[in-house]
């Protein structure tokens, strides 16, 4: 059995965890700008506020797929962006749009439907914002992560033609992949 919702603000340690996992999956490298090393020297106070900011914010939203036993079978974030502010990139925005970030899927329950599951939640919340109006909901992939970007092209993502280098490897490419308003 299966639940999406958004994360709680006491779900602060599965959270933590849940990344961690995230980022020990061997393609990691190229899915998150994040490190294991890095993210597991951060203090408990940073994955409580982090957390809570998802829980309880207008411009940020985590949901999880959880499971009956209370684990965690995926996740998303969604980030609002607001046009004229600085994007995930640097460069202004030229949209109000929601950008999807930390998207994992546990191998064991990729395939079943998870993934949809988490989108379609991101994207209810996206359309539902009064302030801003969401004009689309986009999301980055690395050209190398040809499993990730078949995935998102599934649930309606299209590429934008947007290309970002990627951070710690300019010979790659970050694809930008984004679904207009109206949904279709």
């Amino acid at each position: 059995m299966l639940a999406v919702r958004a994360v709680r603000t006491d779900e602060w340690a599965e959270a933590r965890a849940f990344r961690l996992d995230a980022l020990r999956d061997p393609v990691a490298p190229i899915a998150f700008l994040e490190t294991y090393e890095d993210a597991v020297q951060r203090p408990d106070s940073f994955w409580r506020e982090r957390t809570e900011r998802s829980a309880r914010s207008a411009s940020v939203r985590q949901f999880v797929a959880g499971l009956a036993d209370g684990g965690w079978a995926g996740s998303v974030v969604a980030l609002v962006e607001r046009r004229g502010t600085a994007g995930a990139f640097g460069g202004p925005s030229v949209y109000d749009q929601v950008h999807i970030v930390a998207v994992y899927v546990r191998p064991e329950h990729r395939g079943a439907g998870v993934l949809k599951e988490l989108f379609d939640a991101a994207t209810a919340w996206a359309w539902s914002l009064e302030e801003p109006r969401v004009e689309r909901v986009r999301l980055y992939v690395d050209e190398r992560n040809g499993r990730a970007r078949a995935a998102y092209r599934k649930l309606g993502f299209e590429p934008t033609g947007e290309t970002v280098p990627v951070d710690n490897d300019p010979s790659a490419r970050e694809f930008e992949l984004a679904v207009p308003w109206p949904p279709a």
